[in-house]
């Protein structure tokens, strides 16, 4: 046998083992290729609970090819796991609350989103008489009536403005609690359940409330007090304070929320015709 058939032959198998070793390189790459991008938001259990982010999310994700993982908790809980840097953006409703996380440097801005308003929900027969009144005057029947009152206590949103309408009423709750008082710890929506099962008032955001089905004799006693505005922002968590966090994304979601396209998809998001948010970006 010929030096040269003996090198053709050897230079058969080199070259499949050169075109092998190509064809696993790639194939080890196409999995982390294939990989969506996705952030994580922490938010409320209003916007979850609503149907909004089911609404949402998926335009987003079209829009950008960018998965958005909730974490829906309270909205001081989603306020501290943004602290910590277990959320790349916080999207809540507690303005003064969301302005100290930008203040302590946990996040550059706060930007308004939308809003709806709070509602105070109660049994139809109404026996505190809360029915037409404004919240302050509301509250302060339900103060010294024996009727039950389910309040979050979870640190939310909805828990906070609560908090502030009983003050604005005059009652100092850490003195004394009505006697129905009580305190579930739960998102909006075992809150409304609560009351549902035991005829008691209840501080509702109303895109929650909307989209409540077990409502059996619970009704909205009292709406439309300029105190019961309720704005929701959202704020990129802050590279400087955590490196890891995948703030080039997380501002893809803030700049396309506030967007034309990003605030006509809350407009466009109804229950019975009836618009559970109103877009509020400048």
């Amino acid at each position: 046998m010929t030096s040269s058939s003996i090198e053709g032959r050897r230079l058969v198998p080199t070259w499949r083992y050169w075109l092998a070793a190509v064809a696993l390189a790639l194939a080890a790459l196409a999995p982390a290729t294939a990989q969506p991008r996705f952030i994580t938001m922490a938010s409320t259990t209003s916007t979850e609970q609503s149907g909004l982010f089911g609404h949402l999310l998926p335009r987003f994700r079209e829009a950008t090819g960018i998965e958005v993982r909730v974490v829906a908790v309270g909205t001081g809980q989603a306020l501290d796991i943004g602290r910590r840097g277990d959320a790349d953006l916080v999207f809540v409703h507690d303005t003064a609350a969301e302005e100290r996380f930008v203040a302590e440097g946990f996040a550059a801005a706060r930007r308004d989103v939308m809003y709806n308003d709070f509602v105070l929900i109660g049994p139809r027969g109404d026996p505190a008489g809360t029915r037409g009144a404004d919240i302050a005057a509301a509250l302060r029947r339900l103060s010294t009536h024996p009727a039950p009152f389910v309040s979050r206590g979870d640190r939310s949103g909805t828990h906070a403005a609560e908090l502030r309408m009983w003050a604005v009423a005059g009652v100092d709750l850490a003195a004394s609690r009505p006697a129905g008082y009580r305190e579930c710890g739960c998102g909006m929506g075992p809150a409304l359940n609560m009351a549902s099962a035991t005829g008691a008032y209840v501080l509702a955001d109303r895109g929650t409330w909307l989209s409540f089905r077990n409502r059996g004799e619970l009704a909205v006693l009292v709406e439309g007090d300029r105190r019961l505005f309720n704005p929701y922002g959202v704020m990129v968590v802050s590279r400087a304070r955590h490196p890891h966090v995948k703030a080039e994304l997380a501002q893809q979601f803030a700049d396309w929320v506030v967007s034309p396209a990003g605030q006509q998809a809350i407009a466009d998001y109804r229950i019975g015709g009836e618009p559970l948010f109103f877009p509020s970006a400048r």
